[in-house]
């Protein structure tokens, strides 16, 4: 094999590895790459999930608002039934003190 020969079987080597990397990218990109109408629909996906994620993190300051309140109205109430039960635990203290001095009164006036 001479000179020319062997260039000439080095360039047609060269080109069927040439023909076959450009095939292979070709086969690559054909099969990964995603059809108009997918990739709409990926779009429309994808603003979906965004807006669920809005609607959630709503959802979530607005639970989070609401329990502050409910907590707050409970502590309220939970001081408001304190101070009741303390009238009432002097009020019966109170009856019972008259009670009883209505009753030592009425046993001066009877003896």
């Amino acid at each position: 094999m001479n000179r020319t020969e062997f260039i000439i079987a080095t360039a047609i080597v060269l080109f069927v590895a040439f023909c076959m990397g450009w095939f292979a990218n070709w086969l690559v990109h054909r099969f990964i790459r995603v059809p108009g109408s997918e990739v709409g629909e990926l779009e429309r996906l994808a603003q979906e999930l965004h807006e669920a994620e809005e609607t959630r993190d709503q959802a979530i300051t607005y639970l989070q608002q609401r329990e502050a309140e409910l907590t707050n109205q409970i502590s309220q109430t939970e001081a408001e039934l304190a101070a009741t039960m303390d009238g009432l635990r002097e009020a019966r203290y109170e009856a019972e003190q008259l009670r009883a001095h209505l009753e030592k009164m009425a046993g001066r006036a009877v003896g």
